[in-house]
Protein backbone atom coordinates (compact mmCIF):
# COMPACT_ATOMS: atom_id res chain seq x y z
CA UNK A 1 0.00 0.00 0.00
CA UNK A 2 1.13 3.41 -0.98
CA UNK A 3 2.87 5.81 2.20
CA UNK A 4 0.95 8.56 0.66
CA UNK A 5 -2.34 6.80 0.85
CA UNK A 6 -2.12 5.78 4.37
CA UNK A 7 -0.46 9.25 4.95
CA UNK A 8 -3.55 11.00 4.08
CA UNK A 9 -6.49 8.01 3.94
CA UNK A 10 -8.10 10.56 6.76
CA UNK A 11 -8.23 12.88 4.77
CA UNK A 12 -10.31 11.02 1.69
CA UNK A 13 -12.03 8.97 3.74
CA UNK A 14 -13.85 12.45 4.73
CA UNK A 15 -14.57 12.95 1.34
CA UNK A 16 -15.98 10.25 0.26
CA UNK A 17 -18.41 10.72 3.29
CA UNK A 18 -18.68 13.87 1.98
CA UNK A 19 -19.97 12.95 -1.20
CA UNK A 20 -22.06 10.11 -0.66
CA UNK A 21 -23.98 12.78 1.88
CA UNK A 22 -23.94 15.76 0.24
CA UNK A 23 -22.57 17.59 3.57
CA UNK A 24 -20.39 20.75 3.70
CA UNK A 25 -17.23 19.24 3.56
CA UNK A 26 -13.61 21.46 3.23
CA UNK A 27 -9.94 20.79 4.76
CA UNK A 28 -8.56 23.53 3.19
CA UNK A 29 -9.77 26.78 4.94
CA UNK A 30 -10.90 29.94 3.56
CA UNK A 31 -9.61 32.58 5.67
CA UNK A 32 -6.40 34.13 4.81
CA UNK A 33 -5.55 33.91 8.43
CA UNK A 34 -1.80 33.63 10.37
CA UNK A 35 -3.60 32.20 13.51
CA UNK A 36 -3.78 29.10 11.01
CA UNK A 37 -1.67 29.03 7.43
CA UNK A 38 1.02 30.58 9.65
CA UNK A 39 2.19 34.14 11.24
CA UNK A 40 4.35 34.79 8.48
CA UNK A 41 2.59 33.02 6.25
CA UNK A 42 1.39 36.23 4.28
CA UNK A 43 4.87 37.95 4.07
CA UNK A 44 6.53 34.76 2.89
CA UNK A 45 4.22 34.20 0.15
CA UNK A 46 4.69 37.99 -0.86
CA UNK A 47 8.31 37.70 -0.79
CA UNK A 48 8.16 34.30 -2.42
CA UNK A 49 6.23 35.89 -5.49
CA UNK A 50 8.45 38.74 -5.70
CA UNK A 51 11.57 36.20 -5.81
CA UNK A 52 10.38 34.63 -9.05
CA UNK A 53 9.57 37.82 -10.54
CA UNK A 54 12.16 38.85 -13.59
CA UNK A 55 13.11 35.35 -13.88
CA UNK A 56 13.01 31.97 -15.38
CA UNK A 57 10.53 29.78 -13.52
CA UNK A 58 12.43 26.82 -12.06
CA UNK A 59 10.60 24.24 -13.59
CA UNK A 60 12.74 21.39 -14.80
CA UNK A 61 11.20 19.57 -17.70
CA UNK A 62 12.26 19.05 -21.13
CA UNK A 63 12.50 22.53 -22.89
CA UNK A 64 13.85 22.62 -26.54
CA UNK A 65 12.75 26.47 -27.46
CA UNK A 66 13.73 28.52 -24.53
CA UNK A 67 11.46 29.99 -22.91
CA UNK A 68 8.52 32.32 -23.00
CA UNK A 69 6.28 34.12 -21.22
CA UNK A 70 4.51 37.62 -21.67
CA UNK A 71 2.47 37.90 -18.17
CA UNK A 72 1.36 41.74 -17.46
CA UNK A 73 0.17 42.32 -13.96
CA UNK A 74 -3.63 44.45 -13.76
CA UNK A 75 -1.89 46.13 -11.04
CA UNK A 76 0.48 47.87 -13.73
CA UNK A 77 3.74 45.83 -14.11
CA UNK A 78 4.82 43.59 -16.02
CA UNK A 79 5.79 40.17 -14.17
CA UNK A 80 8.54 39.58 -16.15
CA UNK A 81 8.45 35.37 -15.89
CA UNK A 82 9.60 33.11 -18.60
CA UNK A 83 8.77 29.33 -18.74
CA UNK A 84 10.43 26.53 -20.54
CA UNK A 85 9.30 26.32 -23.94
CA UNK A 86 9.31 23.40 -26.15
CA UNK A 87 7.45 22.11 -29.41
CA UNK A 88 3.81 20.46 -28.78
CA UNK A 89 5.53 17.00 -30.07
CA UNK A 90 8.70 17.14 -27.54
CA UNK A 91 6.15 17.59 -24.84
CA UNK A 92 3.43 15.00 -26.03
CA UNK A 93 6.25 12.34 -26.22
CA UNK A 94 7.37 13.39 -22.95
CA UNK A 95 4.04 13.26 -21.56
CA UNK A 96 3.53 9.46 -23.54
CA UNK A 97 6.17 8.36 -22.07
CA UNK A 98 5.74 8.97 -18.35
CA UNK A 99 2.10 8.13 -18.61
CA UNK A 100 2.67 4.69 -19.71
CA UNK A 101 4.51 4.10 -16.33
CA UNK A 102 1.87 6.17 -14.76
CA UNK A 103 -1.00 3.86 -15.83
CA UNK A 104 0.35 1.03 -14.13
CA UNK A 105 1.02 2.26 -10.67
CA UNK A 106 -1.45 1.20 -8.23
CA UNK A 107 -4.53 3.33 -7.93
CA UNK A 108 -3.64 3.77 -4.16
CA UNK A 109 0.09 4.90 -5.29
CA UNK A 110 -2.09 7.71 -7.54
CA UNK A 111 -4.22 9.15 -5.32
CA UNK A 112 -1.62 9.34 -2.71
CA UNK A 113 0.03 11.20 -4.84
CA UNK A 114 -2.56 13.85 -5.69
CA UNK A 115 -3.69 14.24 -1.70
CA UNK A 116 -0.03 15.28 -1.06
CA UNK A 117 0.20 17.33 -3.98
CA UNK A 118 -3.49 19.36 -2.60
CA UNK A 119 -1.80 19.41 1.14
CA UNK A 120 1.49 20.97 -0.49
CA UNK A 121 -0.67 23.63 -2.48
CA UNK A 122 -2.82 24.14 0.47
CA UNK A 123 0.71 25.25 2.15
CA UNK A 124 1.31 27.36 -0.68
CA UNK A 125 -1.67 29.16 -0.75
CA UNK A 126 -0.45 32.68 0.19
CA UNK A 127 1.96 32.69 -2.45
CA UNK A 128 -1.17 31.37 -4.88
CA UNK A 129 -3.28 33.93 -3.67
CA UNK A 130 -0.66 36.52 -5.03
CA UNK A 131 -0.18 34.95 -8.46
CA UNK A 132 -3.58 34.74 -8.95
CA UNK A 133 -4.34 38.36 -7.77
CA UNK A 134 -1.43 39.41 -10.09
CA UNK A 135 -2.39 37.82 -13.56
CA UNK A 136 -6.45 38.04 -13.49
CA UNK A 137 -6.50 41.16 -11.45
CA UNK A 138 -9.09 39.75 -8.74
CA UNK A 139 -8.92 41.51 -5.31
CA UNK A 140 -6.68 39.90 -2.38
CA UNK A 141 -9.21 37.64 -0.25
CA UNK A 142 -10.96 36.39 -3.80
CA UNK A 143 -7.80 35.03 -5.05
CA UNK A 144 -6.87 33.84 -1.82
CA UNK A 145 -10.12 31.99 -1.62
CA UNK A 146 -10.64 31.13 -5.18
CA UNK A 147 -7.47 30.15 -6.48
CA UNK A 148 -5.72 28.00 -2.76
CA UNK A 149 -8.40 26.10 -0.63
CA UNK A 150 -11.62 26.43 -2.93
CA UNK A 151 -9.39 25.11 -6.05
CA UNK A 152 -8.10 22.70 -3.59
CA UNK A 153 -11.47 21.35 -2.81
CA UNK A 154 -12.12 20.59 -6.01
CA UNK A 155 -9.06 18.54 -6.83
CA UNK A 156 -9.98 16.99 -3.73
CA UNK A 157 -13.24 16.29 -4.75
CA UNK A 158 -12.15 15.16 -7.98
CA UNK A 159 -9.78 12.72 -6.50
CA UNK A 160 -12.66 11.09 -4.28
CA UNK A 161 -15.06 10.55 -7.34
CA UNK A 162 -12.27 9.05 -9.31
CA UNK A 163 -11.13 6.59 -6.27
CA UNK A 164 -14.82 6.27 -5.32
CA UNK A 165 -15.41 4.86 -9.14
CA UNK A 166 -11.45 3.15 -9.76
CA UNK A 167 -12.58 0.91 -5.87
CA UNK A 168 -15.35 -1.12 -7.74
CA UNK A 169 -12.82 -2.69 -9.58
CA UNK A 170 -12.22 -6.05 -8.02
CA UNK A 171 -8.35 -6.29 -9.01
CA UNK A 172 -7.09 -9.88 -8.61
CA UNK A 173 -10.23 -12.77 -8.20
CA UNK A 174 -10.45 -16.41 -8.70
CA UNK A 175 -14.11 -17.19 -10.43
CA UNK A 176 -15.24 -21.03 -10.25
CA UNK A 177 -18.40 -22.50 -12.04
CA UNK A 178 -19.89 -26.14 -10.21
CA UNK A 179 -19.49 -28.57 -12.88
CA UNK A 180 -21.76 -31.04 -10.69
CA UNK A 181 -20.00 -34.31 -10.19
CA UNK A 182 -16.69 -32.59 -12.18
CA UNK A 183 -14.34 -30.51 -10.95
CA UNK A 184 -15.35 -26.86 -11.11
CA UNK A 185 -14.33 -25.04 -13.87
CA UNK A 186 -11.35 -22.13 -12.29
CA UNK A 187 -10.51 -19.13 -13.57
CA UNK A 188 -7.95 -16.79 -12.08
CA UNK A 189 -8.93 -13.24 -13.16
CA UNK A 190 -7.62 -10.08 -13.10
CA UNK A 191 -8.93 -6.58 -13.86
CA UNK A 192 -7.37 -3.50 -14.47
CA UNK A 193 -8.18 0.26 -14.90
CA UNK A 194 -7.17 0.90 -18.44
CA UNK A 195 -6.32 5.15 -19.35
CA UNK A 196 -7.31 6.71 -21.63
CA UNK A 197 -3.79 8.40 -22.53
CA UNK A 198 -2.44 11.95 -22.45
CA UNK A 199 -5.03 14.67 -21.11
CA UNK A 200 -4.73 18.38 -22.40
CA UNK A 201 -6.42 20.95 -20.03
CA UNK A 202 -6.35 23.85 -21.13
CA UNK A 203 -6.59 26.86 -18.65
CA UNK A 204 -8.58 30.18 -18.45
CA UNK A 205 -7.86 33.76 -17.55
CA UNK A 206 -10.30 34.38 -15.04
CA UNK A 207 -9.98 31.95 -12.38
CA UNK A 208 -6.76 29.67 -13.47
CA UNK A 209 -6.63 27.38 -10.49
CA UNK A 210 -10.06 26.89 -9.69
CA UNK A 211 -11.30 26.16 -13.01
CA UNK A 212 -8.20 23.68 -13.90
CA UNK A 213 -7.59 21.49 -11.05
CA UNK A 214 -10.80 18.98 -11.72
CA UNK A 215 -9.40 18.58 -14.73
CA UNK A 216 -5.76 18.25 -13.50
CA UNK A 217 -6.48 16.06 -10.68
CA UNK A 218 -9.35 13.61 -12.27
CA UNK A 219 -6.68 12.40 -15.15
CA UNK A 220 -3.82 12.29 -12.78
CA UNK A 221 -5.89 9.73 -10.03
CA UNK A 222 -7.07 7.63 -12.89
CA UNK A 223 -3.51 7.13 -14.41
CA UNK A 224 -3.14 9.65 -17.53
CA UNK A 225 -0.73 12.06 -17.78
CA UNK A 226 -1.26 15.33 -18.74
CA UNK A 227 -0.18 18.22 -20.23
CA UNK A 228 -1.37 21.81 -18.97
CA UNK A 229 -1.48 24.48 -20.93
CA UNK A 230 -2.66 27.77 -19.67
CA UNK A 231 -4.09 30.77 -20.71
CA UNK A 232 -1.09 33.24 -22.07
CA UNK A 233 -2.23 35.86 -19.40
CA UNK A 234 -2.50 33.32 -16.36
CA UNK A 235 0.52 30.96 -16.50
CA UNK A 236 1.77 31.65 -13.34
CA UNK A 237 -0.83 30.01 -11.09
CA UNK A 238 -0.54 27.19 -13.23
CA UNK A 239 2.84 26.92 -13.50
CA UNK A 240 2.99 27.03 -9.49
CA UNK A 241 0.48 24.00 -9.50
CA UNK A 242 2.62 21.58 -11.72
CA UNK A 243 5.69 22.54 -10.23
CA UNK A 244 4.39 21.31 -6.64
CA UNK A 245 2.88 18.19 -8.41
CA UNK A 246 6.24 17.32 -10.37
CA UNK A 247 7.86 17.80 -7.18
CA UNK A 248 5.61 14.79 -5.23
CA UNK A 249 5.81 12.66 -8.67
CA UNK A 250 10.11 12.97 -8.33
CA UNK A 251 9.93 12.91 -4.38
CA UNK A 252 7.66 9.25 -5.32
CA UNK A 253 10.25 7.96 -7.97
CA UNK A 254 7.72 8.80 -10.68
CA UNK A 255 8.70 10.67 -14.06
CA UNK A 256 7.57 14.00 -13.40
CA UNK A 257 6.52 14.43 -16.90
CA UNK A 258 3.76 12.60 -15.75
CA UNK A 259 2.47 16.28 -15.72
CA UNK A 260 4.00 19.22 -17.64
CA UNK A 261 3.46 22.98 -18.57
CA UNK A 262 2.69 24.35 -21.72
CA UNK A 263 3.26 27.59 -21.53
CA UNK A 264 2.85 30.21 -24.96
CA UNK A 265 1.93 33.79 -25.84
CA UNK A 266 -0.94 35.46 -27.39
CA UNK A 267 1.17 35.68 -30.26
CA UNK A 268 2.07 32.80 -30.58
CA UNK A 269 -0.44 30.92 -29.78
CA UNK A 270 -0.22 26.40 -29.07
CA UNK A 271 -3.00 25.27 -28.40
CA UNK A 272 -4.11 24.24 -31.20
CA UNK A 273 -1.45 22.28 -32.41
CA UNK A 274 -1.93 20.07 -29.01
CA UNK A 275 -5.10 19.53 -29.60
CA UNK A 276 -5.25 18.19 -33.43
CA UNK A 277 -2.57 16.09 -32.13
CA UNK A 278 -3.94 12.17 -32.48
CA UNK A 279 -1.83 11.59 -29.10
CA UNK A 280 -4.02 13.86 -27.00
CA UNK A 281 -6.78 11.51 -25.87
CA UNK A 282 -9.02 13.95 -23.46
CA UNK A 283 -9.51 17.65 -23.71
CA UNK A 284 -10.55 19.66 -21.06
CA UNK A 285 -11.27 23.64 -21.66
CA UNK A 286 -12.69 26.53 -19.69
CA UNK A 287 -13.87 29.67 -21.51
CA UNK A 288 -15.38 31.36 -24.50
CA UNK A 289 -18.46 29.04 -26.20
CA UNK A 290 -16.59 30.17 -29.49
CA UNK A 291 -13.13 28.29 -29.12
CA UNK A 292 -15.13 25.55 -27.25
CA UNK A 293 -16.87 25.12 -30.32
CA UNK A 294 -13.62 25.02 -32.39
CA UNK A 295 -12.55 22.39 -30.05
CA UNK A 296 -15.33 20.22 -30.44
CA UNK A 297 -14.93 20.58 -34.40
CA UNK A 298 -11.38 19.27 -33.68
CA UNK A 299 -11.63 16.54 -31.65
CA UNK A 300 -12.36 13.78 -34.30
CA UNK A 301 -14.52 11.29 -31.66
CA UNK A 302 -12.10 12.48 -28.50
CA UNK A 303 -13.90 13.25 -25.06
CA UNK A 304 -14.23 17.14 -24.79
CA UNK A 305 -14.92 18.78 -21.38
CA UNK A 306 -16.07 22.18 -21.62
CA UNK A 307 -17.04 24.99 -19.16
CA UNK A 308 -17.75 27.68 -21.31
CA UNK A 309 -19.94 31.25 -21.05
CA UNK A 310 -21.67 31.50 -18.11
CA UNK A 311 -25.04 33.21 -19.64
CA UNK A 312 -27.84 31.16 -19.54
CA UNK A 313 -31.02 32.01 -21.84
CA UNK A 314 -34.16 32.42 -20.82
CA UNK A 315 -37.64 32.48 -22.80
CA UNK A 316 -40.36 34.62 -21.90
CA UNK A 317 -43.36 32.87 -23.09
CA UNK A 318 -45.66 35.50 -22.40
CA UNK A 319 -46.83 38.48 -19.55
CA UNK A 320 -49.41 40.83 -18.97
CA UNK A 321 -47.40 43.54 -19.15
CA UNK A 322 -44.01 43.98 -21.11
Amino acid sequence: MSVLFETHRALLMSALEAKATRAFYSPFPEVPSGKIYGEHAKQEGERSFEALLGKLFPLYQPSDQGSVGAEESPFGFPLGITYPAATPQTLIDAAKLAGTRWANQTIEARVGVCLEALKRLNAESFLMAKAVENTTGQAFVMAFQAGGPHAQDRGLEAVAYAYDTMRTIPGAVRWEKPQGKRPPLVLDKTFHVVPRGVGLVIGCSTFPTWNSYPAIFANLATGNATIVKPHPGAILPLALTVKVIREVLAAEGQDPNTIILAADTAEAPVTMDYVESADIATIDFTGSSAFGATLRQSARGRPVFTEEAGVNPVIIAGTSDF
